[in-house]
């Protein structure tokens, strides 16, 4: 098989982050923000460049000067930028982000009419799906048209060109008008992935229909609590074909399971939390990782357990995303994978 262009292509959201500064303060006492780049397959695409692989990001920008802000910011990344359109009439999308440790973190979209939910499957065309080892997607991209139809079919693409297909589910309870809508549409993409990443929450919610008693038992911003069987869960998202799931589990770390074998507990590494998140981007670029290097699972959960473990301790997301030395380093530090 010929040699393919990127180890990874990443799809979907990117925006400009503003992380409050005045870190344990309520969002209504916010004095100033700091300004990054963000969006999770955006976060993973930077890491994953950060970790030395070859990387493109598909994603969409406004005519404006947020726009140049992320593009500038993907490039000095290493990350390779031609594939990502100017969307006359849009804006770049926003988030702004309170910091209150170790666990309230709200956090508020500006998507009205966000540049990247205009990506097209001609844009998809244009992009090197077919030469690209790893297609990596995301949850909130299924949120509307014709970004949906896009990521649906840059999955069906990468899959037919044998490239490795990965969902991660991101959950944005305030980007769906009906969260059983999230559910029906990471399913239907399913057939398509490989690798599926995300929470128990997350796991609940895009596999649990609705007469298995899925309910939001608390939602904030920023995320929404679950109720459901997560044993059938699980069962459900193997029995959809996929090759793994990973569940991400923060303090307690990840567990990956795979059909008719033991699920693998990938331990984690403790750190004290300034700000949670970015981490499962993180983890998701640091498994991905250690998989395009051929390692085993439980070793490839762990490298992203490491590179979440980093990220946690910083102020923002895809600017302080690890090193490959530095996350390799602080593995050898605590004892090994």
């Amino acid at each position: 098989m010929a040699e393919k262009t990127y180890d990874l292509l990443a799809v979907g959201r990117s925006c400009i982050d503003l992380y409050s500064n005045d870190i344990g303060a309520a969002f209504s006492d916010i004095t100033s923000f700091a300004a990054y780049v963000g969006g999770s397959p955006t976060n993973v695409c930077v890491a994953a460049a950060r970790l030395g692989l070859r990387t493109a990001m598909l994603t969409a920008v406004g005519p404006d000067p947020v726009g140049e802000f992320v593009v500038k910011f993907l490039a000095g990344e290493g990350v390779d930028t031609r594939f990502i359109p100017v969307k006359s009439g849009c804006r770049t999308s926003a988030v702004l982000l309170g910091i209150e440790p170790p666990d309230k973190f709200p956090m508020i979209y500006y998507r009205g009419d966000a540049a990247d939910a205009q990506i097209s499957i001609d844009d998809v065309l244009a992009a090197p799906v077919t030469d690209s080892r790893a297609v990596l997607i995301a949850g909130t991209n299924l949120a509307r048209d014709p970004l949906r139809s896009a990521t649906i079919y840059a999955a069906e693409r990468a899959r037919s060109a044998g490239a490795t297909v990965v969902l991660v589910l991101d959950l944005r309870a305030d980007q769906w008008h009906d969260l059983r809508a999230f559910g029906v549409a990471a399913r239907s993409v399913l057939r398509s992935i490989d690798i599926l990443i995300g929470t128990a929450d997350e796991l609940k919610a895009a596999m649990l229909t609705e007469d298995m008693k899925v309910s939001v038992e608390h939602s904030q911003v920023s995320e929404a609590h679950v109720s459901g069987d997560l044993a059938l869960a699980v069962a459900s998202a193997l029995d959809s074909g996929i090759q793994a799931l990973i569940m991400t589990r923060g303090r307690q770390g990840a567990a990956v399971y795979t059909r008719n074998a033991p699920s693998i507990e990938a331990p984690p590494y403790p750190v004290d939390i300034l700000n949670t998140l970015g981490a499962g981007d993180a983890f998701a670029a640091g498994l991905l990782y250690g998989r395009l290097k051929g390692w085993d699972w439980r070793r490839s959960a762990r490298m992203g357990n490491a590179c979440g473990a980093i990220v946690v301790t910083r102020h923002g997301c895809s600017k302080f995303m690890p090193y490959e030395q530095e996350a390799l380093d602080f593995v050898a530090g605590r004892g090994g994978f």
